[in-house]
């Protein structure tokens, strides 16, 4: 039997702290990748790219090291079992004659991933693939004992646990999150956690067995396995947690958690692998909770959701000090407001980034206005930059002693909440929208909709007027002309 723990080395860089409920620094490094020191953030991105960042823009202006890369980004044809669309069938057909999307028709080395060359990241950046996107689109299908159901650009379908097996060993990420039987915009009720129990353990035990459970070193994968835990109470999956820490221990390389409360659950012996928090926080306020509970890898979904509406971060850790008469400093700038149209000063004071020591705000503000694609790429740079610089923070705090103060002093110096956004952001995609269905409206307004306007308003101003043969009468009673006697 093979070993899948080896592949990734984290190191607790944080002497004398508890496996759990603590802040704690780490080190994640895997061969031949950057490391990444924790805690961090894990950028997300839109069909393998970080939204409004072309690579060489993330080369030369973010240090970003590593991304997360969801399998049904790139997902289209429909499993033969499944009923499919009559007008998507041809397309489909075509697809599967000549070997399913082009994700899996990229030409790669055996020893190249087939993923990384597909989305043109650098060598040096760590891959982490999952099933679904995050934050995920709640599916109206539900899933089965042997899949799940997701979110592709054709519609909803299943993705069956053979099938993301044979997507790992195809595309070859760095890391790949296990499929877990999630319930997403629902409580789901006391037998239905049963079965996400069940499954999850299933899909667990399975691909940790066809993955690394060859006898023959050549064919066991090289991707490192993090295990689902379930955002679930620990008595509803004791023994899921008790056979990762005593039969599956070997073959996972990390865990992977979707709510802040699990953490409390994670087991003294699977203590020392890496957490990635699969949350939605909503401000950094709720980052820094997560970060003292123990979490080790973030998901924010809201810094490309800030960056869409038109906010510029600006706060830091250690926070700076506040008077007692000073109100609460805004976590963000909205680039938006009016009062920012003739502002010639940088995004935020004492900022290094490239938007800040070229640009203005006046700048940003007449580019968001005008919705030029150039705004949400300056805003990326600086809103990446000020979280590389708020995490660097929180690490060196933990590592002097003083994080809890330190957090306790930023809960009192900044807003609780982001600025309201204003305005519209770029145009929405595919998956930000709700499920179209019967009897909705169009997702997006008509945009040749004015001349339709003009030509309504001309025929009633033309029948106002009244005929060509109208009399003077006629005329004056429609207030076209007033007659006059001679």
């Amino acid at each position: 039997m093979g070993s899948g723990s080896d592949m990734v080395n984290f190191n607790i860089l944080s002497p004398g702290v508890a496996p759990v409920l603590s802040p704690r620094l780490g080190k994640l490094a895997l061969a031949g990748r950057k490391s990444i020191c924790t805690p961090h953030y894990l950028p997300l991105t839109t069909r393998g790219a970080v939204p409004h960042l072309s690579h060489d823009v993330i080369r030369d202006h973010t240090t970003v090291g590593s991304v997360y890369v969801g399998l049904e980004d790139s997902q289209r044809n429909f499993p033969l079992t499944q009923q499919r669309p009559p007008g998507l069938r041809s397309v489909i057909e075509k697809e599967k004659k000549h070997g399913g999307p082009p994700l899996y028709k990229t030409p790669a080395a055996p020893h190249e991933s087939a993923l990384r060359k597909f989305i043109s990241a650098p060598e040096e950046f760590l891959l982490i693939m999952g099933a679904r996107r995050q934050p995920p689109v709640a599916c109206p299908t539900p899933n089965s004992p042997t899949s799940i159901s997701i979110l592709t650009s054709v519609g909803f379908r299943q993705l069956d646990a053979e099938e993301y097996i044979q997507a790992t060993r195809t595309l070859r990420p760095d890391i790949i999150v296990g499929m877990a039987d999630l319930i997403l915009g629902r409580q789901a009720g006391k037998k239905r956690c049963e079965k996400m129990v069940d499954r999850t353990h299933a899909h667990t035990r399975d691909a940790t067995e066809r993955l690394y459970g060859s006898s023959k070193v050549e064919e066991r994968s090289k991707t490192a396995y993090f295990a689902p835990i379930l955002p679930l109470e620990n008595t509803q999956q004791l023994l899921y947690l008790e056979e990762l820490q005593d039969e599956l221990r070997d073959f996972i390389s990390g865990l992977a958690l979707y709510e802040s409360a699990s953490l409390s659950i994670i087991p003294e012996p699977l203590g020392t692998l890496p957490r990635l928090l699969f949350n939605e926080p909503a401000t950094p306020h709720e980052v820094l909770k997560e970060i003292a509970l123990g979490a080790d890898l973030l998901t924010l979904p809201f810094l490309v959701k800030s960056s869409d509406a038109g906010m510029a971060f600006d706060f830091a850790f250690p926070p700076p000090s506040k008077s007692s008469e000073q109100t609460a400093r805004p976590l963000a700038l909205n680039l938006r407001s009016p009062t920012n149209a003739t502002d010639l000063s940088p995004l935020s004071e004492n900022c290094k980034c490239y938007a800040c020591r070229n640009h203005h705000r006046a700048y940003l503000n007449h580019l968001l206005n005008a919705k030029e694609m150039l705004a949400w790429t300056l805003l990326q740079i600086h809103n990446h930059h000020v979280l590389d610089n708020f995490f660097a923070g929180i690490r060196e705090s933990i590592k002097n002693g003083t994080f809890e103060q330190h957090a306790d002093s930023f809960h009192k110096v900044y807003a609780p909440a982001f600025p309201e956004q204003t305005g519209e952001g770029p145009r929405l995609r595919g998956y930000q929208l709700s499920p179209g269905g019967p009897n909705q409206p169009p997702r997006h307004p008509k945009v040749f909709n004015r001349l339709d306007d003009a030509f309504d308003k001309y025929a009633e101003s033309k029948s106002s007027l009244g005929t060509p043969d109208a009399g003077s009468d006629e005329l004056e009673s429609r207030g076209f002309a007033e007659k006059k006697d001679h």
